[in-house]
């Protein structure tokens, strides 16, 4: 008989549910590391991507919390606290936004991009390491296998599941 530690007998959401745990509190350990919580290490990746799409598409290079809060899926007021927690820590700064005076834009600092890039050097090798046993055809078959259950839930735009499935 199993015992509860032994998880051949969970079903594959249980699976992925126990895997996302160990994952959540793996990365809550790394932002901790950086003195961030979990949701302002998020949050200043976000801004990353935000910022770099906008210098892409030839804007200003930061983005207003709304879109932060619309990237995370979150309330603008659960973003403006992530928002004053980086800006706190030196690594995000406000200034006006050139295209509307009446709206700020967070950019990241010099500091603020350096740990950007340090957190996601330190994400990319754990990820390796968590994969590092899988063969390289194990390593694409889960790749196509978790872009597939991505694609099959489709989403409300904080990653719950609108049809089909519970959250």
């Amino acid at each position: 008989m199993p015992s509860v530690a032994d998880p051949s007998d969970l079903s594959e959401v249980d699976l992925l549910l126990r895997l996302a745990r160990r994952w959540r509190r793996v990365g809550a350990e790394a932002a901790a590391r950086h003195g961030l919580t979990p949701h302002q290490e998020r949050g200043l990746l976000a801004l990353a991507r935000l910022t770099r799409r906008a210098l892409e598409g030839g804007g200003p290079p930061g983005a207003r919390v709304s879109a932060l809060a619309e990237h995370l899926g979150v309330a603008a007021r659960s973003a403006t606290e992530v928002a004053d927690g980086l800006e706190a820590a030196g690594l995000v700064a406000r200034s006006p936004d050139p295209s509307d005076r009446r709206a700020v834009l967070l950019t990241l600092t010099d500091r603020g991009r350096s740990l950007v890039e340090r957190v996601r050097d330190e994400r990319r090798a754990v990820g390796d390491a968590a994969v590092a046993d899988l063969s390289p055809p194990d390593r694409a078959q889960l790749r196509r296998i978790l872009l597939t259950l991505l694609a099959a839930g489709d989403t409300d735009g904080r990653g719950a599941p609108t049809r089909g499935t519970p959250p």
